[in-house]
């Protein structure tokens, strides 16, 4: 994949969709998640027409806690997941990548305070509006053998979208780039609720 990528979403949408493209400006996939369904699916297109479907991320559970979103082929062959270790936190994000069962890599919050001030300013009346402009989470992607950090994830200020800038750190074998791409589009669309 040809880094930096950015992840676009419209903030008031019926349907949450999400669009990312390269370094280029050429799209890498377009993704749309479904509605009234009782576990999380997400269909992976290859562009906006939504005619050539990649795969496919649906949730083990429909309740949230823990639960673990698998990424499948249009064969329905797992070839990877996302999981978040434990309930929703006050104070920061934390999802495990798995390549089939085995952890490989961790999504944590660089910075906790700025979940906390972004829940503190968004609740109040007319300058939570604003909150999503000022507090911008960033997170890291690491290895968790090593502790390396192969990708930052940084939201960038906007106000009627989502918009996340994806940089590539450390290296990142190809068989892994799409897995820690699709894990990154499930975390936003599960923490996308604020900033």
């Amino acid at each position: 994949m040809n880094y930096p990528l950015e992840l676009t979403f419209k903030i008031v949408a019926f349907a949450p969709q999400l669009k990312v493209t390269d370094a280029s400006g050429a799209t890498v996939c377009y993704v749309r998640q479904k509605l009234f369904k009782f576990k999380e699916a997400v269909e992976v297109f290859t562009d906006e027409t939504r005619t050539e479907k990649k795969c496919e991320i649906k949730a083990d559970r429909i309740i949230d806690f823990s639960a673990m979103y698998t990424f499948s082929t249009l064969g329905g062959e797992a070839f990877g997941a996302i999981r978040r270790k434990g309930m929703r936190s006050i104070w920061r994000a934390h999802y495990e990548i798995l390549d089939h069962e085995t952890p490989e890599y961790e999504i944590r919050e660089e910075n906790g305070w700025v979940k906390v001030m972004d829940s503190f300013f968004g609740e109040l009346p007319i300058i939570g509006a604003f909150a999503g402009y000022f507090f911008n989470p960033t997170y890291l992607i690491t290895r968790i053998d090593t502790g390396e950090v192969v990708v930052r994830i940084k939201k960038q200020p906007a106000f009627w979208e989502g918009k996340f800038i994806l940089e590539q750190i450390g290296n990142i074998d190809d068989g892994d780039q799409l897995r820690i791409m699709l894990s990154t589009l499930m975390m936003v669309l599960l923490e996308r609720s604020r900033g």
